[in-house]
């Protein structure tokens, strides 16, 4: 006797093991491709350093990542009223750097205001020097006539390609280095101080990456404006550097930012230097 009714149902449980077999594999399938391209965390964010009292306000050292959580910016936001009180003697306020800015060539910062200026004439206005060191406060602390080898040190200078073309020997300073200026910028032939560019070295080697700013223009609180650099050829130190640099008043925060943007990762080079012509 035949019985068709037990072999319909013995189909119709292959095909419900078939079908189950089938979604477990899709589910599986699915679940590998869901892992395989699972994106990658967001890192992008501005990150901030300690905050260091300034005249009637503070300031505070930052860095901008992308998503990758590369660098793109560095820089120092600083209230609105740490421009206002500030002493009639030269003064010294130095940041620290958030954690974040470590993959940067920068170490630390410091604002020198100078109220009555400093040679050359061009510069004999308030202003501030916005100094962006590439060596640790130790090392910049020693810069110093204590030292028996710092005036060997500072008369030491880069080769040239590690300065950009056309830039010209400027002061020397205890705690800072040897200023070198760029005397194509305008002011030098005569035009209103805004802001300029200097680079600073000191045994042989780029210590520091300048802006200098003018009083008188952060006080007509600027609107956004970057300024490309001139750059050398080759650099004293290893880790995301400048190509530009911005100064903007941001209405909505009430605050100044000064800024090193458009960093690139370089290589250092191998030390080069010369002696003092």
């Amino acid at each position: 006797m035949s019985h068709p009714h037990r072999s319909s149902l013995s189909s119709r449980e292959h095909l419900v093991r078939g079908i189950a077999g089938a979604c477990v594999f899709v589910a599986a399938t699915m679940l590998a491709c869901s892992e395989s391209t699972t994106e990658p965390p967001d890192l992008s964010g501005t990150f901030y350093g300690g905050a260091t009292t300034m005249a009637g306000g503070s300031g505070r050292a930052y860095v901008t990542l992308d998503a990758a959580g590369t660098p793109t910016e560095l820089g120092l936001a600083l209230t609105e009223s740490a421009l206002d009180g500030l002493p009639a003697a030269k003064a010294e306020f130095v940041f620290t750097m958030p954690s974040e800015a470590s993959a940067t060539a920068y170490q630390h910062a410091a604002i020198n205001w100078a109220p009555t200026g400093h040679e050359p004439t061009a510069y004999m206005v308030p202003h501030f020097d916005v100094h962006f060191y590439m060596i640790s406060s130790q090392a910049r602390d020693a810069i110093t006539s204590a030292d028996p080898g710092y005036a060997t040190k500072l008369a030491l200078q880069p080769t040239a390609s590690f300065l950009p073309a056309g830039y010209a020997i400027g002061m020397p300073m205890e705690r800072m280095g040897m200023h070198w200026r760029d005397p194509a910028s305008p002011e030098l032939s005569g035009a209103p101080f805004t802001s300029t560019f200097i680079y600073g070295s000191y045994d042989g080697r780029i210590v520091f990456g300048e802006p200098m700013i003018a009083k008188s223009y952060l006080d007509s609180k600027p609107a956004l404006v970057v300024r490309p650099l001139k750059l050398p050829q080759q650099y004293s130190t290893t880790g995301h550097q400048a190509t530009a640099y911005s100064t903007v008043y941001d209405a909505t925060k009430k605050e100044f930012r000064i800024a090193l943007v458009n960093l690139v990762r370089v290589v250092a080079s191998a030390n080069a230097s010369r002696a003092a012509p």
